[in-house]
């Protein structure tokens, strides 16, 4: 097997986030990393985007369903989207990075990450 990783970077999206009434009013920016190992022998041996993982169906699924949801944490949000990505059966692992631009004082953002395999679902260690 020839494993693969795409990389989403930067996708700029608006959301409800926050724990704060004023958070709660309107959507505010947040930026998503996503990485996503799968299987390429096809892709690689048949050059066919069917044999292929479809970032461009993830990428345009994660942009509705972030757009239209309303999380109070960031780490429910980072899972939510991960729990997308994950629904793809060729996805055989991914990792997703959610930033908050501005939510700290003196900081550029605040981000959370998640990940989760086929192989050691949620990321968990594996117990020897």
């Amino acid at each position: 097997m020839k494993r693969a990783v795409i990389k989403i970077k930067n996708l700029s999206l608006r959301t409800i986030i926050g724990i704060n009434d004023w958070e709660r009013e309107k959507k505010q920016d947040v930026i998503i990393n996503a990485t996503i190992e799968f299987d390429a022998t096809k892709a690689i041996e048949r050059d066919k985007i069917n044999n292929s993982l479809n970032y461009k169906s993830i990428t345009k699924k994660v942009i509705s369903e972030v757009e239209n949801s309303s999380f109070h944490l960031l780490e429910k949000l980072a899972d939510f989207i991960l729990n997308s990505i994950m629904e793809d059966k060729n996805v055989l692992s991914a990792t997703v990075e959610v930033d908050k631009p501005h939510s700290l004082r003196f900081a550029e953002s605040v981000s959370v990450v998640v990940s989760d395999s086929r192989d050691n679902p949620r990321g968990y260690p594996n117990k020897g």
